[in-house]
C-alpha cells in the first residue's frame, strides 16, 4: 500500500462552517424606534429589542406583505485566541443576520419578488434558544408596528437557528404563517450526548490531558477550554500525519496513554470506534467511506475501501464534533451550574452492537473490536451534576406539535446536527398527529388531520472522494453535498424560500408532482417517506 499524502490539513476545513458569517453591523444601544434608510427601493431599519438584541429590517418598495424571519446558528460566546486552526481568532459578535449567513444574493432575491427580511444578532450568543425565542416574538411585534400592512411573517433558520425556529412554530402559531427549521438542534440533551461522547473518545484514546468539561469558573474555565480546543486539533493533527505516514498502521499520538497491548492496534480503527460510539456519522466533506484512488492493486483498494476510507471520514467529523463539545460544554456548565456530561451507565458495547459488524474491517476485526470496547470498559467514567443535568435539560426541548406548515431539510451527513435531530421531530409529530387521528376517529370524525410537516433531505453521492493524479485523498474539494454542517447550496436556499412562500400563502405545503419537480430541478433535495434516519445514540439508552 503506498503512502496517501493531504494536499491541505483536513483540521482546516472541518470546522469552520460552525461559525455564522454575516455582512453587516448595527447599533447595540436599545431603540424605541427603529432608524431607517432608503437606497434603491429597499428600506433599511435598524435598531434592539429590549433585551439589546441589535435587528435589522429590509423591506421592498413592492412590499408584498409577507416578512421573513431568519434565526442565526450557534456563535460561540467566548473569544477564540487566534492560532487555534479553524477558528482563526473568532471575537464573539451579536452582528445581526437577516438571511443565512448574511447572503446578498438570498436577501436580493427575496427583496426582488416584493418580500422582506429581517433578522436579530440576538442578545446572548452560545446556546440561547428561550432568549432568542423571546426576542423574535418581539421582533415580529416591531416589524407589524413599522409596517402595519404585514400580512403574513414565515420564520426560518440554521443550526440552533432551526431549534429556534421550530419552537416558534410551537408555540406561535399565531404569529407565524409557515417554517423552515434547517439543519435543525433538537433536544440539547442528545446533542451534548452526542459532543460529549466524541470528546471523551478523544481524551480516552489519544490525550488524557484533555479536561473534557466539568470546566472551572471564570477565567481559568475559559482558559481551560481553550487548551482543551487546542489539543483536540494538536491529536486531529497527530493522527492525520500517522495515517499519511502508514495508513495500514498508523501509529498513536505521543500524547496517547493507552496500554501498549492496545497500541497494537492501528490508531485509525480508535478513530472509527469514537465515530461510532457518539454517532457521527461515517461519510464526511471528503470522504465516502468507499472509494478507492484508481489504478492501486485489487488488494490495496480493497483495504482503503473497507479500513483507511472510514478512518479519514471518521477523522474529518470528529473533528467538527469534539470542537463543538468543547465549545458546548463550556457553555451549557456556565448556564446549568455544573457538569452535564456524564457516561457511567453508558454501554458503548450495545451503542455499537450493529454498526461493529458493518464497520468491522476499519474497526481491525473482532480483535480489534474486543480490544478497544474492553478498554472503554475498563477506564474511568465522567459524573455529572445532577442538578446542572435538570438545569440543561430546561434550556430548551420540542414536543413536534406544529399546527401551521413547517418544512424540515438537513443533510445525512451533517457531523454537528446530525441527522437524528431532524428525525426526532419527525417521529414527535408522527406521535402526535397519530394522537390526534385516535382522537378524531373517537369522535366519529372520519378525515385524518392534515399533514402539516415536510421532510426534505440532503444524501450525499454514493462515491465523492477525490484523488490527486498522484492518488492522494484530495480535500481541498468543496465539500460534497449531503455532509458538513448546514452545507447548503443557494438553489436550496432559495428552493426553501419558494415552499415557505408557497405554504404561507395556500396554509399548506407544495406536494405531488409540483413538489417532485422543484426539489428534481434544484438538485441535492429527497423527499422520501420510507426514508427514516438513525436515532442519535442518546435515545437508545
Amino acid at each position: 500500500m503506498r503512502n496517501f499524502k493531504f494536499k491541505r490539513s483536513l483540521t482546516l476545513v472541518a470546522v469552520s462552517s460552525l461559525l455564522s458569517i454575516t455582512i453587516v453591523s448595527i447599533p447595540t444601544a436599545a431603540q424605541a424606534t427603529p432608524a431607517c434608510t432608503t437606497a434603491n427601493f429597499v428600506t433599511t431599519c435598524v435598531g434592539a429589542t429590549s433585551d439589546t438584541a441589535p435587528y435589522m429590517l429590509m423591506t421592498p418598495a413592492n412590499f408584498n406583505g409577507t416578512v421573513y424571519l431568519y434565526s442565526h446558528g450557534y456563535r460561540p460566546n467566548v473569544n477564540v485566541p487566534a492560532g487555534i486552526p479553524g477558528y482563526g481568532g473568532y471575537t464573539v459578535t451579536n452582528t445581526a443576520e437577516p438571511a443565512p449567513g448574511g447572503n446578498a444574493q438570498i436577501i436580493g432575491a427575496l427583496l426582488g419578488k416584493g418580500y422582506a427580511v429581517m433578522g436579530s444578532g440576538f442578545a446572548r450568543q452560545g446556546w440561547n434558544a428561550e432568549s432568542a425565542i423571546k426576542t423574535n416574538v418581539e421582533l415580529i411585534g416591531i416589524y407589524k408596528k413599522q409596517y402595519p400592512k404585514t400580512t403574513k411573517v414565515v420564520a426560518w433558520g440554521n443550526s440552533l437557528g432551526g431549534f429556534i425556529t421550530q419552537a416558534l412554530a410551537e408555540r406561535y402559531p399565531d404569529l407565524i404563517s409557515a417554517a423552515a427549521p434547517l439543519c435543525m438542534a433538537s433536544d440539547i440533551t442528545p446533542l451534548m450526548t452526542m459532543a460529549g461522547d466524541a470528546l471523551w473518545g478523544v481524551k480516552t484514546f489519544f490525550d488524557s490531558s484533555i479536561k473534557g468539561g466539568n470546566y472551572s469558573s471564570g477565567a481559568a474555565g475559559y482558559a481551560e477550554s481553550m487548551q482543551d480546543l487546542g489539543k483536540v486539533f494538536t491529536v486531529i493533527g497527530a493522527l492525520q500525519a500517522a495515517i499519511t505516514a502508514n495508513p495500514t498502521a498508523p501509529a498513536w499520538p505521543a500524547t496517547s496513554t493507552v496500554p501498549a497491548a492496545l497500541k497494537a492496534i492501528p490508531s485509525r480503527s480508535a478513530l472509527v470506534m469514537v465515530a461510532l460510539i457518539s454517532g457521527v456519522p461515517m461519510q464526511s466533506a471528503h470522504f465516502d467511506s468507499t472509494s478507492a484512488p484508481a489504478g492501486i492493486p485489487a488488494s490495496s483498494a480493497l483495504s482503503f475501501q473497507l479500513a483507511i476510507n472510514p478512518a479519514l471520514a471518521a477523522l474529518e467529523n470528529i473533528a467538527n464534533a469534539a470542537a463543538l463539545a468543547v465549545l458546548a460544554t463550556h457553555d451549557i456548565e456556565l448556564q446549568a451550574g455544573g457538569a452535564v456530561f456524564d457516561n457511567t451507565a453508558t454501554n458503548y458495547a450495545a451503542r455499537v452492537s450493529a454498526e461493529q459488524f458493518i464497520w468491522s474491517s476499519a474497526l481491525s476485526g473482532t480483535a480489534g473490536i474486543n480490544g478497544l470496547l474492553g478498554y472503554l470498559a475498563a477506564v474511568p467514567r465522567v459524573k455529572a451534576n445532577p442538578a446542572a443535568v435538570a438545569k440543561m435539560a430546561s434550556l430548551g426541548t420540542h414536543s413536534g406539535k406544529v399546527e401551521i406548515p413547517t418544512i424540515l431539510f438537513t443533510a445525512t451527513a451533517d457531523p454537528v446536527t446530525v441527522a437524528g435531530n431532524q428525525q426526532s421531530v419527525v417521529d414527535r409529530y408522527a406521535a402526535y398527529t397519530a394522537e390526534k387521528w385516535a382522537a378524531s376517529k373517537k369522535e366519529g370524525v372520519r378525515t385524518r388531520p392534515a399533514n402539516n410537516q415536510l421532510v426534505l433531505w440532503n444524501l450525499p453521492p454514493e462515491k465523492y472522494t477525490k484523488f490527486t493524479a498522484a492518488g492522494s485523498p484530495d480535500s481541498t474539494t468543496p465539500a460534497a453535498t449531503g455532509t458538513n454542517h448546514c452545507n447548503f447550496t443557494l438553489s436550496q436556499y432559495l428552493a426553501i424560500a419558494d415552499l415557505l412562500a408557497h405554504a404561507s400563502s395556500t396554509g399548506k405545503n407544495l406536494s405531488g408532482g409540483a413538489l417532485l419537480t422543484k426539489l428534481r430541478k434544484t438538485g441535492g433535495m429527497t423527499y422520501d417517506r420510507g426514508y427514516s434516519a438513525p436515532k442519535m445514540k442518546h435515545y437508545g439508552e
